[in-house]
């Protein structure tokens, strides 16, 4: 049985623009799509409404949620679409979702946002603790966002994809970041940028733990030596690699700048407290326009 994309949804312009990115990327993949909409004032089965006053708001939820889901039909009728609502919390009721789907997607608000809930601390705490990879959209990021502008500059859906760009810490296993930007640069016949930041020793005259100095040719080698099997898997795949000294920060919001999807990882969280994902996760988050992904690694 096929994993679904699962998208978030709670009304508000990110989330509207996480569902059109998930169903386009379910098109892609060829996987159904899943819209959830999980409030804890919703009714679970089989219960009725007890207060008066969640009787709107849960016709508001009903309405969002048959809105959304008759609009991605009409729009992707290629794609089997199936919602639901969950009378849960979101956080909980997400990380169940995501732990039987492909990848989640929920909306992002960036700094300053004014996006709903699922944009701003939930998907924080989902992105902190899902499974699977979790995909956040900002606001206005559509299909024509996604393509090269044309020979004149204007936007376009039929020209080229923007670039894919994964980000990698090569002191943690990279597999799962890289395979998830392989393929995600293969199904858009992208180019894939690999960028790794690295830095000289703090102090002056310092070594690594084999007592050498590290180089810019050092750094290369390393990206080169990881990247090798997986530009033997891909080999019709255009993959440029980059070792940039520097902080990791600047030069992923600097590599990601004319992106159409950026790829980053994060350390799997055993717990179940907090909302850290690492700081260079947490800026581009806050600061890059495409979607951005965040895959768990060991």
């Amino acid at each position: 049985m096929l994993r679904p994309i699962v998208v978030g949804l709670d009304g508000s312009r990110e989330s509207v623009a996480a569902a059109d990115w998930a169903a386009r990327e379910a098109l892609r993949r060829g996987l159904p799509l899943r819209v959830v909409h999980a409030w804890e004032g919703l009714p679970r089965d089989g219960e009725a409404v007890s207060l008066p006053e969640l009787s709107a708001p849960q016709y508001w939820a009903r309405r969002i949620l048959r809105g959304t889901l008759d609009r991605l039909c009409e729009r992707y009728p290629q794609v089997s679409v199936t919602a639901e609502q969950i009378g849960r919390s979101p956080v909980p009721a997400l990380l169940d979702e995501a732990g039987t789907a492909e990848s989640l997607v929920l909306g992002s608000q960036g700094f300053g946002g004014l996006g709903g809930l699922l944009a701003g601390s939930v998907a924080m705490a989902v992105v902190a603790h899902a499974p699977t990879p979790v995909v956040l959209v900002r606001a206005g990021f559509d299909a024509v966002a996604e393509h090269l502008p044309d020979g004149s500059g204007a936007a376009s859906a039929t020209t080229p994809h923007r670039s894919v760009v994964a980000a990698v810490d090569l002191r943690h296993s990279c597999d799962s970041v890289l395979s998830f930007a392989f393929e995600a640069a293969q199904r858009r016949a992208a180019p894939l940028h690999v960028v790794h930041a690295w830095r000289l020793p703090n102090t002056r005259g310092a070594t690594d733990e084999q007592g050498h100095v590290p180089t810019q040719r050092d750094a290369e080698w390393v990206l080169e030596t990881v990247l090798e099997p997986w530009r033997d898997k891909y080999p019709d795949l255009t993959v440029h690699a980059t070792a940039d000294q520097g902080r990791p920060v600047h030069v992923v919001l600097r590599a990601a700048q004319h992106a159409g999807l950026l790829v980053l990882g994060r350390e799997m969280r055993r717990g179940k407290v907090g909302t850290h994902v690492g700081r260079v996760t947490h800026m581009a988050i806050r600061q890059v326009s495409c979607p951005v992904a965040v895959v768990a690694h060991a």
